[in-house]
């Protein structure tokens, strides 16, 4: 048997042991994405009665909202739609904070599992999930990476913020990654000296795929690309980049270092995973698992071809139900099906989280680009952080290098000014570097201020 299958039934075994229906979630998501739209809305229109009946039942918290909307004897009927939840209020990060004991199912079956937020846009959020959320991401995430040719059991390197496992502190976790063919590569550490390591342990252990945050593997990239290498990485087949939003050059930069497609994952540790990349470009939304709302400013969904916040409700949450979740995120539709001919939803575009636009005084919204784009075109600078504390407060921290000039600090300014104001009090500062946040990720612009409705720019 070969390593894959070796690993492929380790992680079968894993699944059953940890009482996670994996696999037969996995068998029924690689049969019913083929169907067409209409069926696929069906089996979620059906896993959202069985959450809002669960919901209702076991879940204080939610049972009364959907009791005060008017939901509770169609809940009890099956004959809920995603329509009929416009009725329901969102539901935000604040609620799940201050009511998360009371949006518990405690005795659910198979037990529940606290996990945190990164926290890289606030304080962290702590929630449960049960074997059925971890079974549905999981099965999900599987039938992605099929999508590109990596089966279960296949080498899959992950370049992710996880110094405790690699600490050693954690080592069953850590013998048990080796057994399903997963390898784990600290994102907080990419210093030249360490990539270059990372790179020589990637070549013998030759990974089918390589997962990550957006900026980590971009940074990986351009080291690779600066040392004049290409395609290092034989048997590699994609990278799967996700944790933030994936930036045009930043796709570009990974393809012409390694060789091989990037496949963009959207989602969030709380709301679940939510749409995955598929060959051709399309962005499909895993339907059968996530109900996703694009919503405007007043609570009503969008019109077709705009851009709307995402509120999602995950159906395999019943252990602590995320019900029109309010993530933050803006997306817009896709009109054109999957030219594959699954029948999932597709997304045109995640223009990003609220954090990642900048407001200003007279009321426009800016997304992130027009700032990075701004920056990225000044020569010397290494790496930039770009922190938004109030609309007339606004800060810069750069690293520097060959091609720096004095002068283009004011320069600098200037444009700034051009972008947010002439009132903004805009701080430049020359740091010797820069740190990943706490989750590990490199963001480079971060606004403090309250979520806009919506981007309208």
């Amino acid at each position: 048997m070969s390593g894959a299958g070796r690993a492929r039934l380790a992680l079968r075994a894993q699944e059953a042991l940890l009482g996670r229906s994996t696999f037969a979630c996995l068998k029924a998501l690689n049969a019913s994405q083929w169907l067409p739209r209409d069926a696929v809305l069906e089996i979620q229109r059906q896993a959202l009665n069985r959450l809002l009946a669960s919901a209702l039942a076991h879940c204080p918290w939610h049972g009364a909202r959907l009791r005060a909307a008017g939901l509770a004897r169609d809940i009890v009927t099956g004959r809920v739609g995603r329509e009929d939840l416009q009725a329901l209020p969102p539901m935000t990060r604040h609620d799940a904070r201050q009511h998360g004991a009371l949006m518990r199912w405690s005795a659910v079956p198979g037990g529940a599992q606290a996990y945190s937020t990164g926290g890289s846009s606030g304080e962290p959020l702590t929630f449960h999930f049960g074997r059925a959320r971890q079974a549905a991401d999981a099965a999900c995430r599987l039938r992605a990476r099929s999508w590109w040719g990596v089966e279960p059991g296949a080498r899959e390197a992950y370049l992710w913020g996880a110094p405790r496992e690699l600490s050693g502190a954690d080592w069953v976790k850590r013998w048990r990654d080796r057994l399903v063919n997963h390898r784990l590569f600290n994102a907080f550490e990419l210093t030249p000296a360490r990539m270059d390591e990372y790179l020589l342990t990637l070549r013998r252990w030759r990974p089918a795929s390589l997962y990550g945050y957006a900026s980590s593997l971009a940074l990986f990239a351009d080291h690779l690309q600066a040392r004049g290498l290409r395609q290092p990485l034989p048997g590699l087949k994609v990278i799967c980049t996700t944790g933030e939003p994936l930036l045009p050059d930043q796709r570009a930069s990974i393809e012409a270092a390694f060789g091989v497609p990037v496949a963009n994952e959207y989602g969030c540790r709380d709301g679940g995973l939510l749409a995955h990349e598929a060959p051709g470009g399309a962005l499909l939304v895993m339907t059968e698992h996530i109900l996703l709302e694009l919503l405007d400013a007043d609570g009503d969904p969008v019109a077709p071809g705009e851009t709307g916040e995402v509120v999602v409700t995950n159906l395999a949450s019943a252990a602590q139900p995320f019900i029109r979740y309010r993530t933050g995120d803006f997306a817009r539709a896709a009109a054109a099906p999957d030219a594959a001919g699954r029948g999932l939803e597709v997304l045109d575009e995640v223009s990003g989280r609220s954090t990642d636009f900048v407001r200003t005084a007279d009321g426009r919204v800016m997304h992130a680009l027009a700032l990075i784009y701004e920056l990225r075109a000044v020569p010397g600078i290494r790496k930039f952080r770009c922190e938004q504390f109030s609309l007339d407060r606004f800060r810069v921290q750069l690293v520097t290098g060959a091609g720096w000039q004095v002068a283009s600090r004011e320069q600098i300014r200037q444009q700034l000014a051009a972008r947010l104001g002439a009132t903004t009090r805009i701080e430049i500062d020359e740091v010797p570097s820069i740190p990943p946040l706490p989750s590990g990720k490199e963001r480079q612009v971060i606004s403090h201020l309250a979520a806009p409705a919506a981007p309208s720019t």
